[in-house]
């Protein structure tokens, strides 16, 4: 893996496990009971983004060592995900660099 797939593949974990943090510990205006005029009351009271965001890097750095080593060490092989070759339903053959 070159270093520009290895960056692209980081922010993609990082962008998808952001959207699953935020709404951890998530406390709306409605629940603290303190509505800000001219905003719903589902929005966040607190937010502590950057808080999250340390969060989120530390979560997605080790999914992203996960896949890296998945990857670097061929743990799991495209001959190993090939289901059509394997039930005998195609010809399908790669080549390995």
């Amino acid at each position: 893996m070159n270093i520009v797939t290895g960056i692209v593949l980081y922010a993609i974990i990082w962008f998808m496990t952001l959207f699953m943090t935020l709404p951890f510990q998530l406390q709306t205006q409605g629940e603290a009971g303190k509505t800000v005029s001219g905003t719903p009351s589902s929005a966040p009271s607190n937010l502590r983004l950057g808080r999250k965001l340390l969060i989120n890097t530390a979560i997605a750095s080790v999914i992203f060592a996960l896949a890296l080593w998945i990857i670097v060490f061929d743990v799991v092989t495209l001959e190993d995900i090939d289901l059509f070759s394997r039930f005998g339903l195609g010809n399908a053959t790669y080549e390995t660099q």
